[in-house]
C-alpha cells in the first residue's frame, strides 16, 4: 500500500507543477485521506499507529527521557535508509502543503540537504507522526495538523471551552478523565516539564510531546508515539486506580512525563 501512496504522491507533485495551479493544503495526502472515503476511525488510528510501530521494529521504550537522543549518528535510525524516508512521509503527508517544514526527512531539511544527528531536536517529528496518523485515519481537513504539539493542545482545550464548534478534539482534565483507546495523551518536555492543565491555553509555543493510546488496561495505558528514542515506539503509562493520569490532588502517576492533559479524539463524526 505504502508503494502505491509514493507513486500517488510523485505523479501528484508533478501534476501541480506543470499546471501551475495553486497548492490546495491537503495537496499531499492520498484521495481516501482527503475526502475521506470512510468516516474517521479510531480503529483506523490505532491500526494505523500500530502499523507504523511494527515498522519500526516493534521498540518498547520504558526509559525516561534523560535516555534519549544518542549523539552517535548510527545509533539513530531516523538516519537509516528506508527510515529517514518513511519520516519524511509523516511530515510530508501530515503537514498542510506549502510550508517549508512539509519537505523535511529524519536526516534533511527542506532543501535536501542533510543535517547534523546532534541537530535533530530542531526537525522533531513526534507531531508529524501524530498528524500522520490522524490524517490517514480520515480526519480530513478538520484536524490541527502541526509540527508541534503545542496547536492541537491548545486547540482542543478551546474546543472543550465552546470556543471551536464542531471540534476534532477536546482537552480532558487528567484528574477527572480516564483515557480511552484512540486518544492522545501529552507531557511537555524540557522547559515545559511543569506545563500543567491550569496553564491551559498557552496561545503559543511550548515543547511537548503527545501519543495515541492503543491499549488500556487495569492502572496501565500503552502509548505509542513518535520520535520516541529515535524511532516509532511503545511505552507503558501507569495510571491511577480510576484510570486517570493524574491523582485526585494533581499528582502525577508517571514518575518519568508530566502527562498533564488528555486529548479526547472525536471519531466517526
Amino acid at each position: 500500500m505504502k508503494e502505491t501512496i509514493r507513486k500517488y504522491l510523485a505523479g501528484t507533485g508533478v501534476l501541480l507543477a506543470l499546471s501551475g495551479c495553486a497548492v490546495r493544503p491537503d495537496a499531499h495526502a492520498p484521495p481516501f485521506a482527503n475526502r475521506p472515503y470512510e468516516a474517521f476511525s479510531r480503529i483506523a488510528a490505532i491500526q494505523i499507529a500500530r502499523g507504523e510501530w511494527r515498522y519500526w521494529g516493534s521498540r518498547v521504550v520504558d526509559t525516561p527521557p534523560s535516555a534519549y537522543h544518542p549523539v552517535d549518528a548510527q545509533a539513530k535510525q531516523e538516519r537509516d535508509n528506508g527510515d529517514w524516508q518513511e519520516v519524511g512521509l509523516y511530515w510530508w503527508i501530515g503537514m498542510n502543503a506549502g510550508h517549508y517544514y512539509d519537505r523535511w526527512t529524519g536526516k534533511h531539511g527542506a532543501a535536501g540537504r542533510k543535517f547534523s544527528p546532534r541537530d535533530d531536536g530542531h526537525f522533531a517529528w513526534s507531531a508529524a507522526f501524530i498528524s500522520y496518523v490522524m490524517r490517514m485515519a480520515g480526519a480530513g481537513p478538520d484536524f490541527p495538523y502541526s509540527p508541534n504539539h503545542a496547536k492541537y493542545i491548545d486547540y482542543a482545550w478551546n474546543a472543550a471551552h465552546g470556543k471551536i464548534s464542531d471540534p476534532l478534539l477536546l482537552a480532558e482534565n487528567p484528574v477527572t478523565y480516564a483515557p480511552v483507546p484512540g486518544d492522545l495523551i501529552c507531557a511537555g518536555r524540557g522547559s515545559a516539564d511543569s506545563m500543567t492543565y491550569a496553564n491551559l491555553p498557552s496561545r503559543g509555543f511550548f515543547p511537548s510531546h503527545c501519543a495515541i493510546v492503543v491499549r488500556q488496561r487495569r492502572s496501565m495505558l500503552s502509548v505509542i508515539g513518535g520520535n520516541v528514542d529515535d524511532t516509532v515506539a511503545l511505552t507503558h503509562v501507569p495510571t491511577t486506580t480510576r484510570d486517570t493520569l493524574e491523582h485526585r490532588d494533581g499528582t502525577i502517576v508517571d514518575p518519568r512525563y508530566d502527562w498533564f492533559v488528555a486529548l479526547k479524539v472525536l471519531y466517526r463524526r
